[in-house]
């Protein structure tokens, strides 16, 4: 039986976050610090090193003397994703593309592939979760067909180097990392430690030789990256996918652009012959005929921002007498929100839609976030309470604070040149937003102070 000397000298186990580096002297399922589930193991005693002077791989030089043409920005001739990553792809740059499945990742990429391929350069396409002959069969029905687009069914780390050291390309694009695998790695493919490994191989690759490289991302299921949060650190740029599941509109943002701004957003049209680019998508979310169309309650157009474009959308509502337990139900814009305006009209405007079935939604499938619409749901709201109509060619925007107040949003140039662009011919907005801002021609601007004499002015007549 041991001693206690022998006890004392034994050494402790300790365990490690993987992905933020939180130590406990036991295991636990979740890190204590960052929450996140299964990145907590055991590590052992770490010797202090030193590292001592080496050798260097290249000799420092000026910053003035460094050649920037080799970080020239290539278009990749699909517009819309040309404005979120900042003009194009950079030589060397590594862009991680994430979105839920079935949103048009893989057909977005595979049409830059065949772009790139039809100008010339040499593209490889590595699928880790298709065969060829199907990515072949897409790349035919979008027409991304190219002689010097290669196709590589490989889930192995150690053989996509191989096909890159053989194709020598301009262009790489791997869907997607979580389900590429090294043998020099414990674990399964997809892992903390493997998707670490493998990006952080590919990242090597894309920066010695200059190739431009795509990599699709996984999500959870709250929307965030699959893998280690060391992989979005990592990579230049970070692009996001958006939208539902049931509408063809889809939206790329930047989330990190080292080479671009990140408060630019790119629309596109997902259809069964691929997915296109949208550099006018306003006409998406408004009904037919416009401001030309009859005057109808509980109908409300705004403007919102989408990054640094402004986007018309139109909000409907309809409230109805409720049988037994009122209903609340949303579309495209968050229920909580519309709770919110509902109790401040019912208090502040007098409008007693309390004990009402409460219908809210959208046109054409956009979600709006934004604060800038609760002005528009709530007059929305109050013409579909009263059964009276907005005047025809009206738009709205401004946050609406619990004290009914109405309080100034941001970018009201570009919101208000927008509408003005598609023939709206007025606009309600709260007090002091314009400022010093230049007027549209032919644009009417209604300053209003608070909720209660937004709906007392906006409205038309009852029909």
């Amino acid at each position: 039986m041991a001693g206690p000397a022998a006890r004392k000298s034994a050494p402790k186990m300790s365990y490690r976050c993987t992905e933020c580096g939180w130590a406990t002297s036991k295991w636990v399922g979740r890190c204590g610090e960052c929450q996140a589930w299964g990145t907590v193991g055991e590590v052992g005693g770490v010797p202090v090193r030193t590292t001592t002077a080496g050798a260097v791989s290249a000799p420092a030089q000026p910053i003035l003397d460094v050649d920037v043409a080799q970080a020239q920005v290539r278009p990749t001739g699909v517009g819309e994703l040309d404005r979120v990553l900042g003009g194009g792809l950079v030589p060397g740059a590594v862009v991680l593309v994430a979105g839920e499945p079935g949103i048009g990742k893989s057909t977005l990429l595979l049409d830059v592939c065949g772009r790139e391929g039809r100008e010339g350069r040499r593209v490889l396409y590595v699928t880790g979760e298709e065969s060829a002959a199907q990515v072949r069969m897409r790349a035919q029905r979008i027409e991304a067909l190219a002689r010097t687009l290669y196709l590589a069914a490989e889930t192995d780390l150690a053989a996509v180097l191989g096909h890159i050291e053989q194709v020598q390309p301009d262009l790489v694009v791997i869907d997607s990392v979580q389900t590429i695998g090294s043998a020099e790695v414990d674990g399964a493919a997809g892992n903390v430690s493997q998707v670490r490994e493998v990006a952080a191989a590919l990242i090597a690759t894309a920066k010695a030789r200059g190739i431009a490289t795509l990599l699709v991302g996984h999500v959870t299921k709250d929307g965030s990256i699959a893998g280690p949060r060391v992989l979005e650190h990592l990579v230049d740029v970070v692009v996001q996918f958006e939208g539902e599941r049931h509408s063809r509109l889809r939206l790329v943002r930047a989330v990190k652009n080292r080479y671009g701004p990140t408060d630019e957003v790119g629309c596109f049209d997902l259809s069964d012959t691929g997915i296109v680019g949208l550099p006018d998508p306003s006409g998406l979310f408004l009904s037919p005929g416009g401001t030309e169309r009859e005057a109808v309650p509980g109908t409300c157009v705004t403007v919102t921002l989408e990054g640094r474009r402004p986007l018309l959308a139109e909000v409907q509502a309809l409230v109805a007498p409720s049988v037994g337990q009122p209903r609340r139900a949303t579309s495209g814009i968050d229920g909580s929100r519309v709770a919110m305006l509902t109790a401040v009209l019912e208090r502040r405007a007098r409008l007693r839609i309390g004990s009402a079935d409460i219908y809210v939604s959208t046109v054409g499938g956009v979600r709006v976030t934004e604060p800038a619409t609760d002005l528009a749901v709530a007059l929305a709201l109050a013409g579909a309470a009263n059964d009276r109509a907005l005047v025809p060619g009206t738009v709205a925007f401004g946050e609406v604070g619990l004290a009914g107040e109405l309080r100034p949003v941001g970018g009201v140039p570009r919101r208000l040149a927008e509408a003005a662009r598609l023939g709206f011919r007025a606009a309600i907005v709260p007090q002091g937003a314009v400022g010093s801002a230049t007027i549209p021609d032919g644009m009417k601007v209604i300053e209003i102070p608070d909720l209660a004499s937004a709906v007392r002015s906006a409205m038309l007549r009852a029909v």
